[in-house]
């Protein structure tokens, strides 16, 4: 009879990171991305996808529609699950070292096994030439694959016109920097429009544009902007927009309609 081996934390770490950043039509055992990933940390491919599929059952965005995963997470899965959506900063940190590690392996043909220690940095700025973001990365690819890498307002899908957005802006609310609950991908233009005030998402889930902006005969702002005025955005499919997130958006950000 086969022991059923448990899962490592660092297993556990790479299944839930690939959660966050891949797709939920793309969680099966066919994806080139888990059938690398899975040899590396010495599980078939369709343990992995049954793996995600159990991370989705403990997904709230995810049961409200009425799939429910394969319903069976264990103990760990909820863990790990609490201690992700709990602490963004600490668990991006970790699992970006995680990942880092996992590309070392790959060109050594290696496994996962041992420690990994801490880094001395959690969702704060370091330098390396430049200022760089830590976890902003792991951010985005969350977000992006949210929302089926597609402009939640306008469904515009190039990627290099798409935007992690923050909802409560980077420098407003620390511990929620990297919570994917924090983000909304826009393209470029609504990105820009919602960071300034001139649209915001109401309490049902529509754009809203203010009337505050005083334009007239602009056939570009009319059909780019204010087309979209009432009209809902595409929901996510993961870690849907948190409802305390916007709602400071509308009252702090956004230039009010009323």
């Amino acid at each position: 009879m086969t022991t059923r081996k448990n899962w490592s934390r660092e297993q556990l770490m790479i299944a839930f990171s690939l959660y966050c950043q891949m797709p939920f039509g793309k969680m099966h055992s066919k994806n080139p991305e888990i059938i690398k990933h899975s040899k590396l940390i010495d599980r078939t491919p369709s343990a992995l996808a049954m793996k995600l599929t159990n991370i989705a059952s403990l997904d709230p965005a995810i049961t409200s529609t009425g799939r429910k995963g394969l319903q069976s997470a264990s103990l760990l899965d909820q863990t790990m699950w609490a201690e992700m959506t709990n602490n963004w900063e600490a668990f991006t940190t970790e699992a970006e070292q995680v990942m880092a590690r996992i590309d070392t392996l790959e060109n050594n043909n290696g496994n996962v096994s041992g420690h990994i220690e801490p880094a001395s940095y959690i969702g704060q700025n370091k330098n390396i030439q430049t200022t760089a973001r830590v976890g902003q990365n792991f951010f985005r690819k969350s977000v992006l694959s949210a929302y089926n890498n597609k402009c939640c307002i306008s469904g515009l899908s190039v990627p290099k016109l798409l935007i992690a957005s923050h909802i409560v802006p980077w420098s407003r609310d620390q511990a929620n920097r990297l919570n994917p609950q924090n983000g909304l991908t826009l393209s470029i233009l609504h990105d820009k429009a919602f960071d300034l005030g001139l649209i915001t998402i109401d309490e049902n889930m529509a754009v809203r544009v203010s009337k505050n902006i005083d334009v007239s005969n602009d056939y570009y702002f009319e059909e780019s902007i204010r087309f979209f005025n009432g009209k809902s955005i595409t929901l996510p499919e993961k870690f849907q927009p948190n409802a305390e997130f916007l709602e400071f958006h509308r009252v702090n950000i956004f230039e009010s309609w009323l």
